[in-house]
C-alpha cells in the first residue's frame, strides 16, 4: 500500500491542525486514506432548475435562478433578519436569513444573477426560502453543474465552517494529489468481464461524477471490490480449514436404514432430504464438516439432526447436541429418546440440574463409549465430561454460544476435530448469511412438513380488546392454551405501553375462572422453569410473558399467540414469537395488538406479518428496514463494517463478487499467478492495517 494514503490529514491544504483535530474526533478521519473513503451519502442534481412560478411548499430542496431585486434588514438587535427578493421572468421569491445576516448582506449584490438552492415554504401567504445556499452564476465552474456530493458532517463541524461544501473542496484538493497514487486492486480479467472502470476513475467519479453513467459505473466498481475482498477472506478461511482439518469418515448407515424403513412414521420433506444428502456427503469426505442448518420454526431441523447423529453412531462415533437452555435441552431429549430406544441406542441428558449420582453414570457411559448420543446445555463443556470418540457436535441456536465455548467442544477429541452442525431457527437473509457465515457451508430447509396448517395472523387495535378476550375464551373452551407477550416488565414513565404486571392483573380480572402462568427475565431460572413446566403440562391455560419464551419452547396445545404493543418488536422477533404456536394439529392464531399511533415502518412490519409466514421473506424485509448492523447485533458488526456496499440492496453484486472470488481461488488458491499480484498486495495491505483506510492501495 502506498505510504501516500497513510499521510496525516493536517498536511492537506485547507485542513491544518485545528480542523484535523475536529475531523478526527467527529468523523474518525485521520489519514488521506480515511478521507478519500468518506463517500458522499447522497447527491444533488444541480442540472435541474425550477421557475419561481412553479414552486410550492410540497416540493423538496430545489434550485432556482434569478436576479436580486432588493435587499433590506428587518427587525432589531438579536431579532434582526435579512430579507432578499429574488426575481425571474415568472415571479418573485423571498430569501430570508436569521443568522449570518451581516455576512450575507455584503455577499449579495443587487442586479446580479444567482443560483439559489433551498426548501420552498409559505409564510404569511408568501413563498419564501430560509437560509438557502446561494452562488453567483458567474462563479459556477463547469464541473459543479452536474451531481453535487453531499457529505456526512456534524453540528460541531458545521459551527467551525466544515460543512458538506467545505468537505467537497478539501476532497477535490486531495483527489488532485491522489490520482497518480491510486493503484488497481482487481485483476484485469475481472475488470474486463464486468466492464468495470479503473479504481482511479471510480474514486474520482464517486466524489465528483461527470455523468450519471460514470457515477453508476463508479458505484458498481467500488461496491464490487469491497464485497469481493470480504468474500475472498471468508472463502480463503474456509479453504484453509478444509485443507488443514481432517474429519472422521462416516460412510456406514445400517441403523439409519433401519430407522428409515421401520421407525419413521412420517415422510420427510424434499428440503429435509436434500439437506441430509448434503450432510452425508460432507461426513464422507475425510474433511471436517462445518455446516450451518437454517430452517424456519417447525421445519423439522431436529429430525435432520437425529439422522446426522445416527450416521455418527453407525461409524463408531458419539454425537452431542447442545442447546442454550434446559427447557430446550429437555425438549430435544424427550423428542429423540423414543426413537433411540426403539433402535437400541443409549441416549443421555446432561444439564445444570442433573443429579450428582446420575452424572457419575453419564460420565462413565460416555468414556466407555456405551452412550452414543448426549443432549445437554453448557454443562457439556465442563472438563469432567470426556468422550471415548466424539465425532459430531450439533449446536442449536448458535448465536447464543461464544466461539470460546464452542472450541471447548472441539477439544473433546484429541485425534479428530468433531464434525460440526450449527442449527438456527432465525431466518438469515441470504446476503447476510454469505457475509456472516461465508466460511460455513449453508443448508436451508425451506418448506414446512405436510399437514402443518399456516398460522392465521391478524392485526387488532386496543379498542378491539373485548372481542379478543371473547375469542380467547372460545379457544380455551376448546381445550387450547394461550400465550400473551409483553415488551416491558415494569412501567416506564416515558412510555405508555402496556407492561407485564399491569397486563397480568388485567388478564386475571378478565379470566378469574382460569389459571395463569407468568414468566419474565428477572425471575430466577428455577422459578421460570417451574412456571414453564406448569404451562407445558396444561396446569395453566394462559401464559403471560416477556420475550423469554421466544426460542424453541414446544407446547403443541398452545394455539394462540397474542403480542401486546406489537409495534415495539422487530420483524424477526415477531416472527420468532409467532413460531411458538402452530406446533400441533389444530389451527393456530397470532394476534398483533397495537395502539392507533403507528409509524410508517411499524405499519410495514405489521402488514408483512399478516401477509406472509415465510421466514426468509420476512428476514429480507427486516434487513431492508433495519440494515445489517441492527439485525445481527454488535458482536457481528466488524464483519459488516462496509463503507459503500449495502447488503440490503446489493445482493446481486454480492453474489457476483463471491462467484468471482471463488473462481480465482479454485484456479490459484495461493494467488501466485502474475495476474493476481495486485490482489495479493491488496490483501497484505488489508492485513497490515486493520482500519478501513487500508482498503485503498
Amino acid at each position: 500500500m502506498s505510504n501516500f494514503f497513510r499521510t496525516k490529514i493536517e498536511f492537506l491544504k485547507g485542513i491544518g491542525p485545528q480542523r484535523a483535530t475536529l475531523l478526527q474526533t467527529e468523523l474518525q478521519i485521520f489519514t488521506y486514506g480515511d478521507l478519500i473513503q468518506h463517500y458522499p451519502f447522497r447527491y444533488l442534481d444541480r442540472t435541474q432548475f425550477y421557475k419561481i412560478a412553479d414552486l410550492d411548499e410540497g416540493l423538496p430542496f430545489v434550485q432556482v435562478k434569478g436576479f436580486v431585486k432588493s435587499k433590506e434588514l428587518l427587525g432589531e438587535g438579536r431579532k434582526q433578519r435579512l430579507s432578499v427578493v429574488l426575481q425571474d421572468t415568472t415571479g418573485e421569491l423571498e430569501l430570508v436569513w436569521f443568522k449570518g445576516v451581516k455576512f450575507m448582506q455584503t455577499q449579495l449584490q443587487k442586479g446580479l444573477e444567482y443560483v439559489v438552492f433551498g426548501k420552498p415554504t409559505v409564510f404569511n401567504s408568501r413563498l419564501n426560502m430560509a437560509h438557502p445556499e446561494v452562488e453567483a452564476v458567474s462563479e459556477i465552474k463547469a464541473e459543479q453543474s452536474f451531481l453535487q456530493p453531499v457529505y456526512n458532517t456534524t453540528e460541531k463541524l458545521k459551527n467551525h465552517r466544515v460543512d458538506s461544501k467545505a468537505i467537497g473542496r478539501i476532497m477535490a484538493e486531495l483527489l488532485k494529489l491522489a490520482q497518480p497514487q491510486i493503484k488497481e486492486t482487481l485483476p484485469f480479467s475481472l475488470l474486463d468481464r464486468y466492464r468495470m472502470i479503473s479504481k482511479a476513475e471510480a474514486m474520482q467519479n464517486i466524489h465528483f461524477p461527470v455523468s450519471i453513467e460514470k457515477f453508476n459505473a463508479a458505484r458498481f466498481r467500488l461496491k464490487f471490490e469491497e464485497l469481493f475482498y470480504v468474500q475472498l477472506k471468508l472463502l480463503r478461511q474456509k479453504t484453509v480449514r478444509k485443507a488443514d482439518l481432517k474429519g472422521q469418515v462416516f460412510r456406514q448407515v445400517p441403523t439409519l436404514t433401519e430407522f428409515y424403513n421401520n421407525h419413521l412414521s412420517f415422510d420427510l420433506t424434499n428440503a429435509q432430504k436434500r439437506v441430509i444428502k448434503e450432510i452425508y456427503k460432507d461426513l464422507g469426505t475425510g474433511k471436517q464438516m462445518n455446516r450451518l442448518l437454517q430452517g424456519d420454526v417447525g421445519s423439522g431441523k431436529t429430525i435432520v439432526a437425529f439422522i446426522a447423529m445416527l450416521i455418527a453412531h453407525d461409524n463408531g462415533a458419539q454425537a452431542c447436541l447442545m442447546a442454550p437452555t434446559e427447557i430446550l435441552a429437555d425438549q430435544h431429549y424427550v423428542g429423540l429418546k423414543p426413537y433411540a430406544d426403539k433402535l437400541g441406542i443409549v441416549i443421555g441428558k446432561l444439564t445444570g440440574s442433573t443429579k450428582q449420582s446420575d452424572r457419575k453414570v453419564l460420565h462413565e457411559q460416555l468414556q466407555s463409549g456405551e452412550m452414543s448420543i448426549i443432549v445437554g446445555t453448557h454443562a457439556l463443556l465442563e472438563d469432567v465430561v470426556k468422550f471415548k470418540n466424539l465425532g459430531l457436535c450439533i449446536i442449536d441456536e448458535q448465536h447464543r454460544f461464544g466461539v470460546a465455548q464452542r472450541s471447548k467442544l472441539w477439544q473433546k477429541n484429541p485425534r479428530f476435530i468433531p464434525h460440526v452442525l450449527v442449527m438456527t431457527a432465525t431466518p438469515i437473509p441470504r446476503t447476510l448469511a454469505m457475509t456472516l457465515y461465508g466460511d460455513l457451508d449453508v443448508s436451508v430447509i425451506d418448506e414446512l412438513p405436510a399437514g402443518r396448517k399456516e398460522i392465521i395472523t391478524v392485526h387488532r387495535y386496543d379498542s378491539h380488546r373485548l372481542r379478543v378476550f371473547g375469542f380467547m375464551r372460545e379457544q380455551i373452551k376448546l381445550g387450547r392454551q394461550i400465550y400473551i407477550v409483553y415488551p416491558l416488565i415494569e412501567e416506564s414513565e416515558t412510555m405508555d405501553y402496556k407492561d407485564l404486571m399491569d397486563g397480568y392483573e388485567s388478564v386475571q380480572r378478565a379470566f378469574p375462572e382460569y389459571r395463569i402462568s407468568m414468566v419474565h427475565g428477572k425471575m430466577k431460572p428455577q422459578d421460570k422453569d417451574f412456571e414453564m413446566q406448569r404451562f407445558v403440562k396444561n396446569e395453566t391455560q394462559i401464559m403471560v410473558a416477556t420475550t423469554v419464551i421466544e426460542v424453541g419452547v414446544n407446547v403443541p396445545n398452545a394455539s394462540v399467540m397474542i403480542i401486546e404493543s406489537a409495534e415495539r418488536f422487530g420483524l424477526s422477533q415477531l416472527h420468532q414469537l409467532r413460531g411458538r404456536v402452530g406446533r400441533g394439529a389444530e389451527q393456530s392464531y397470532c394476534i398483533l395488538m397495537t395502539s392507533y399511533k403507528l409509524s410508517k415502518e411499524s405499519k410495514v412490519r405489521l402488514e408483512t406479518m399478516v401477509r406472509t409466514n415465510n421466514g426468509f421473506e420476512i428476514a429480507d424485509i427486516d434487513l431492508k428496514l433495519r440494515g445489517p448492523g441492527d439485525l445481527m447485533g454488535t458482536q457481528q458488526s466488524g464483519v459488516l463494517d462496509l463503507l459503500i456496499a449495502d447488503l440490503a440492496k446489493d445482493a446481486k453484486i454480492l453474489q457476483e463478487s463471491r462467484a468471482a472470488a471463488q473462481e480465482i481461488l479454485e484456479i490459484d488458491p495461493e494467488l501466485a499467478l502474475p495476474e493476481h499480484e495486485n490482489i495479493k498486495q491488496h490483501i497484505q495491505s488489508l492485513q497490515a492495517n486493520t482500519v478501513n483506510w487500508s482498503r485503498i492501495s
